[in-house]
């Protein structure tokens, strides 16, 4: 089997690292990739979003399946013209992708679908941003694409004024009522019919301990999500197949990963957004719990036959522990050697993801803002916890900062 994988993130490594596993696995190629998937894989210097040089480069290689990272790529049309080259491929087309790419979009399919969702605006204009804010919604959000860090989830409302003005310089926004509970992530693999539930976790966006701070693409998760331990079936009842059949009455078929953000209060499940593709760092700790079935899952899933699969968790805990360029989430530190990832031993159970690193002259150095997810797999969260802690003493980072409080107060 030849796989290819599009992006270059920690997401992307995860993915290649459970390909390589794979007995059948012949040919495993990233593009562009990061120097920690040139050390489990094949990379390809090209431009994922690039429609034309992908689908060339999955032609010449005999690809046999295909799994998009980021939602750029999808949005794009990457994987329309993967289909359209006789491509299998995992992730949406660039229509379903809009489930991810406009709010405004996922919010009417919910409202269609009867998923219950925060009360929303969309607001073209500071009036209209202003009179929704002060009717009590103090929840902002960019319509568009803005790389995980286009919520500003207000404490105020001259917070929520400042961040509607500030986000419509770019485009039009949604803005929401405050969701209350305690926020998860749900991942199904859908074919366009049938969907199977594909792990759960909880990430840490927040930049700071404490959750304080500033929004950031994630800075840790973990595997399995406690508070979604029973509530399975509720969401592929309530949330995933009923947005499978609205996509499919609009005649927008849904074949991909569909990654619903919850808040969970109570006995109420609310969708609070859906992200058209596996989420960074919540791919490194399923990936790290699935191994290479996630291969054999995804390529069912690109090829419509998802009926009667089922993911097999053995039961167990993965814990990621994201380490952050200097000034991330904002101008950030680059080209930082990194030392000590050589000395430590790569197993099924302790790994450091590479997101933004390169090789510089024989050096490894940091090249992006979120550098390392150091992950590893236990029989607890606790245990979890305090082996990824102690594997990050081992990496040799300066300027690195980290949250010291994933998974902590969880059972």
């Amino acid at each position: 089997m030849n796989i290819l994988i599009l992006g270059s993130g920690g997401r992307e490594h995860a993915l290649a690292w459970a390909a390589q596993q794979h007995p059948a696995a012949d040919l495993v190629v990233v593009a562009p990739g990061n120097a920690g998937t040139a050390r489990v894989a094949e990379r390809a210097d090209l431009d994922p979003t690039d429609r034309a040089a992908v689908a060339e480069l999955a032609v010449a290689e005999a690809i046999d399946l295909c799994i998009v990272g980021p939602e750029a790529v999808l949005a794009a049309g990457v994987a329309d013209r993967l289909r359209e080259a006789g491509v299998a491929v995992l992730g949406p087309s660039a229509e379903a992708a809009r489930i991810e790419t406009s709010k405004t979009f996922a919010k009417e399919v919910c409202d269609a679908a009867g998923v219950s969702t925060a009360a929303w605006t969309r607001c073209e204009d500071p009036a209209a941003a202003e009179a929704a804010i002060r009717a009590g919604a103090l929840v902002v959000k960019a319509d568009g694409l803005a790389a995980g860090k286009g919520v500003v989830v207000a404490e105020t409302e001259e917070e929520a004024l400042a961040a509607a003005r500030q986000m419509l310089a770019d485009g039009p926004v949604v803005v929401e009522e405050r969701l209350l509970g305690r926020e998860a992530s749900f991942f199904a693999l859908c074919d366009g019919e049938a969907a199977i539930p594909f792990g759960t976790a909880q990430d840490h966006k927040r930049a700071l301990d404490g959750d304080r701070g500033p929004n950031t693409g994630g800075m840790g998760a973990f595997s399995p999500a406690p508070v979604l331990a029973e509530l399975e079936g509720r969401v592929m009842a309530e949330v995933v197949r009923p947005v499978l059949r609205e996509m499919a009455r609009r005649d927008v078929p849904y074949s991909g990963v569909l990654y619903a953000g919850l808040m969970v209060e109570g006995e109420a499940i609310r969708v609070v957004e859906f992200n058209a593709r596996l989420g960074d760092p919540e791919a490194q700790v399923l990936m790290m719990r699935l191994g290479a079935q996630a291969v054999d899952l995804m390529l069912a899933c690109a090829e419509g036959r998802l009926a009667g699969e089922r993911a097999h968790w053995a039961d167990d805990h993965a814990l990621c522990i994201v380490m952050a360029s200097r000034g991330y989430p904002g101008a950030y530190e680059a080209g930082v050697e990194i030392n000590g990832l050589g000395d430590l031993p790569v197993t099924s159970r302790r790994m450091v993801f590479h997101a933004g690193t390169s090789e510089r002259g024989g050096r490894l150095v940091s090249s992006g803002g979120r550098v390392l997810g150091v992950t590893t797999r236990e029989d607890t969260l606790g245990a979890a916890r305090a082996a990824a802690y102690e594997l990050l003493g081992e990496v040799d980072f300066p300027g690195a900062h980290w949250r010291t409080d994933i998974g902590s107060g969880e059972p």
